[in-house]
């Protein structure tokens, strides 16, 4: 069959059983976000196509595409027609869109403003489903040099060893921090911890003549910043 062909007699395809070819044909973007996870899966069950299947998965998720890569193998396979290796296809590739917005936030080395900074974070902790308090060091030209984890499971970890974010600080030559770390709640107001544990942060800092320049609490579509609100 030729590619001319093969065009017009897309005519008679059922459109929720042929995501493969509409992508070949018409373009990637053109395809719907459950076409797309439907080429992921590959086949839907006996009585629901594999495009049908995502649509009701997608659903179920507000047609949000950051709410299904929050759901694990296990909760994907609560849905009829997604085993194991379907349910591992999504994840992986949701995944891979996560690493991929990861990389190119890297490139963006200078820090401007509060939504620079989500725009570098929020890859790395808007779709966790636990706490993480992250350090970014920073030059004096508001460069990034260095940023990790602090604490993961819970804002309380952070009092463990603040030792080891000072020792980091100073061993990277940084001259200002900024705080980030996530509520998997969605919930945006700093909790009392979250601002007792800045205002340690940022008296320490200051007898080492370092600057607390921002704290942001980081959710999957937004954030809030202690210094945007005037509170640090």
């Amino acid at each position: 069959m030729s590619s001319s062909s093969a065009y017009f007699s897309i005519k008679n395809w059922s459109e929720s059983d042929r995501p493969r070819e509409k992508l070949l044909l018409k373009g990637k973007e053109n395809l719907s976000d459950a076409e797309l996870v439907a080429i992921l899966i590959g086949s839907g069950s006996r009585n629901e196509s594999a495009v049908s299947l995502c649509k009701r998965i997608l659903k179920d998720n507000a047609h949000k595409i950051n709410l299904l890569a929050k759901l694990d193998v296990q909760q994907l396979m609560q849905y009829k027609g997604i085993g194991e290796a379907k349910a591992i296809s999504i994840v992986a590739a949701l995944e891979l869109g996560r690493r991929r917005r990861g990389e190119e936030a890297i490139e963006q080395p200078k820090i401007s403003s509060s939504t620079s900074v989500f725009e570098v974070m929020q890859p790395i902790l808007g779709d966790l489903p636990h706490e993480e308090f992250w350090i970014i060091l920073l030059n004096n030209s508001n460069k990034i040099i260095h940023k990790f984890a602090l604490s993961k499971g819970g804002i309380t970890g952070t009092l463990v060893d603040l030792r080891l974010l000072f020792k980091n600080a100073l061993a990277f030559g940084s001259v200002s921090l900024i705080l980030v770390h996530n509520h998997p709640s969605g919930a945006l107001q700093p909790s009392q911890a979250d601002v007792k544990i800045t205002k340690q942060i940022k008296n320490g800092a200051s007898t080492l003549d370092l600057k607390l320049l921002d704290h942001l609490i980081v959710t999957d579509r937004s954030y809030y910043s202690f210094a945007d609100e005037g509170v640090l």
